[in-house]
């Protein structure tokens, strides 16, 4: 069965809501559907000296550059085995007019849940965490954190960056 845009939306009028599920060591994250422009696998990541460090690097999008966030920095997981440079996925949203790009580990199903399954954020859940995360939701998955997008791409700048 597939699923138009216009369903999605509808999904939200009765207090449910799609999200585009990824994994980021073995935790499970959902970032709402609408907000998702492209989902790829990315061939070359430019690096960039001096940036925020949860930045990985640019990607050119068709023509447009963007800004990948590498999720397990972002987040404070630890590297992947075998270092950073592994293999990934790239999940592209829109903020603030612009595009950004999240390096998760594997791109999962777009779900639609019931707001009978929200949760607040718990107390217990780490405090970077708990500032990028917009709600829990229990899944047949596991617990999955709904990402706030604003906030997860509100990036602080390196203290490199500020120099002159």
């Amino acid at each position: 069965m597939t699923t138009s845009v216009s369903d999605l939306i509808s999904n939200r009028e009765d207090g449910h809501q799609s999200f585009v599920t990824f994994r980021v060591a073995d935790h499970l994250f959902g970032v709402p559907v609408m907000r998702v422009q492209d989902i790829l696998t990315p061939h070359a990541i430019a690096p960039v000296p001096g940036g925020p460090r949860e930045v990985r690097g640019l990607i050119n999008l068709r023509g447009r550059i963007v800004t990948v966030v590498d999720m397990r920095t972002r987040l404070s997981l630890p590297p992947r085995d075998g270092g950073a440079k592994g293999a990934g996925m790239c999940v592209t949203v829109e903020c603030s007019g612009e595009y950004y790009t999240l390096f998760v580990d594997a791109v999962g199903d777009v779900v639609t849940l019931s707001p009978n399954l929200r949760e607040q954020n718990p107390s217990t859940l780490d405090q970077v965490w708990k500032a990028v995360a917009e709600a829990v939701y229990r899944t047949d998955e596991g617990l999955l954190i709904a990402l706030d997008i604003d906030q997860l791409l509100a990036l602080e700048p390196s203290a490199s960056s500020g120099r002159q």
